[in-house]
């Protein structure tokens, strides 16, 4: 990754910023975009301090001025970008009845308009390197959760998107990659929303008992350097895309009960 440019949105926190970390550490000179600039100023400050190379950026990925102000700064700063890490993710957690509509429209202006605002500013530049884009997915992008419609369906969009997208531009050169992290330890479910658009506060599960952001951050890096098409980590994940294939109904109710243990689940039995 030497010489290299990378983005990564969301990279404040959890996989982003584990992320920023694993790409300067192979030498990579690492935009951080996130809307938390404080956070983002102290972590590229901390990355100059070891002798990376680091640039923050406010960026808001719901709205596609800053998407475009943070590429241009990139290449202002670096003159080419290598790599783009659409990392910033929202979620929710409550059934769809009980849900507000704006919550729903939140979670695509994120997940789905946030990685095609920051893919269409970066892409000319992406083009040129023959660099590669990411996307990180999950499970949920693969198999419908209940309790996160609205996260689900922003997922699946990232994927059909992104599956048209490597499929468009393969003869040039751009390397596409979805990832699907499974559960990982992370703030994602403590700011995940609830069904008026409040945020959830605790998360529902054991962080302690899951993947590392700094775990799933190797395995994403590796894939991008290996030019990998997806990413499915955690046995369960592997599991259950397995099962959407060959028993997509028993997959259905295994992925009820599960969901419905949850303490404060939304799902009743």
């Amino acid at each position: 990754m030497e010489n290299k440019t990378v983005i990564i949105t969301g990279a404040s926190s959890g996989i982003g910023l584990a992320c920023a970390w694993e790409f300067a550490a192979k030498g990579a000179s690492v935009v951080l975009a996130a809307r938390n600039f404080e956070k983002i100023t102290a972590t590229a400050g901390k990355m100059k301090e070891k002798g990376h190379k680091a640039l923050a950026v406010r960026t808001d990925v719901s709205a596609e001025s800053d998407c475009k102000a943070m590429v241009e700064a990139a290449c202002n700063e670096y003159g080419s970008i290598d790599v783009l890490v659409n990392n910033a993710g929202l979620s929710m957690r409550a059934l769809f009845g009980d849900t507000d509509i704006k919550v729903l429209k939140q979670l695509m202006d994120v997940n789905f308009w946030g990685s095609v605002y920051c893919t269409k500013h970066a892409l000319p530049y992406l083009l040129e390197t023959r660099g590669s884009v990411a996307g990180i997915s999950s499970i949920a992008g693969y198999q419908g959760l209940p309790g996160r419609t609205g996260y689900s369906a922003s997922k699946f969009a990232m994927h059909g998107f992104l599956e048209a997208l490597r499929i468009e531009y393969m003869d040039r050169g751009l390397h596409v990659l979805i990832a699907a992290p499974g559960f990982t330890s992370s703030n994602i479910r403590k700011t995940a929303l609830s069904g008026d658009g409040s945020a959830q506060g605790e998360s529902p599960r054991a962080e302690d008992r899951m993947m590392s952001a700094e775990d799933v951050a190797r395995k994403i890096v590796v894939s991008v350097l290996r030019r990998k098409r997806t990413l499915v980590l955690t046995t369960q994940g592997r599991l259950t895309v397995l099962l959407k294939k060959f028993a997509p109904s028993v997959l259905d109710r295994m992925v009820y009960n599960h969901l419905a243990k949850e303490p404060d689940s939304p799902i009743k039995k």
